[in-house]
Parts: structure tokens; C-alpha cells; sequence
């Protein structure tokens, strides 16, 4: 699945591009690598080898995991923001929206 945000972020860097510019094509790659980045800590910490045997502790994991990821993404696009003074608004929040589209269609992938 990152493989198919990889792509999406890359297409979207691309069309921002002709747009908006360097500047836009950047905002985009960094929409979609904020995602991904959060995205990567989420599938870590569900991994995280630990034998849970309850559907508590299944639960447990889950929610840390989502907190984890939604703390990611917080303080990334802050960072983005803040550090970043040529941002293209549109581009950056787009593709971020596209990559976390992608990652909740993972659901009907079968493989």
C-alpha cells in the first residue's frame, strides 16, 4: 500500500507542477510524505510483535497506534508550515488528502 502513496504523491507532484511551480510541486511531495511518514509509524507500532490475546489489548494497540499517527501528522504539517515560507497551500493539503485517501482504500485490496 505505501507503494500505491509513493505513486499518488509523485503523480500529485507532477500535476502541481505546470500549476504552481518548484514551490507547489515540493508542497505536494511534502502533503503526501507527511501522510506516509505517519502512515509508516501506524503499521510499526500494530507490528510491533507483541503477543496480544485479548480483543482489549488489540484495541489498546490500535488506538495508540492511531494517537501516534495523528500526533505525526499534527506536528509534521506544523513543521511544514512554519519552516517552509514559499508553500503552496493548495498542493500541500491536496496531496495530503489524496494520501490519506489511498491509504484508507487499502481495506479493498486483496492480495
Amino acid at each position: 500500500m505505501m507503494g500505491c502513496q509513493v505513486v499518488a504523491t509523485a503523480v500529485a507532484g507532477l500535476l502541481a507542477w505546470p500549476y504552481a511551480g518548484v514551490h507547489g510541486a515540493v508542497s505536494a511531495v511534502l502533503g503526501g510524505l507527511i501522510n506516509q511518514v505517519a502512515d509508516l509509524a501506524y503499521a510499526m507500532l500494530v507490528s510491533g510483535g507483541n503477543r496480544i490475546r485479548t480483543a482489549g489489548g488489540t484495541l489498546r494497540v490500535l488506538f495508540r497506534a492511531e494517537a501516534a499517527r495523528i500526533v505525526l501528522i499534527v506536528f509534521q504539517m506544523g513543521w511544514v508550515l512554519t519552516s517552509y515560507r514559499d508553500v503552496v497551500h493548495a498542493a500541500l493539503f491536496l496531496s495530503f488528502a489524496v494520501s490519506v485517501i489511498v491509504f484508507r482504500m487499502a481495506i479493498l485490496v486483496k492480495e
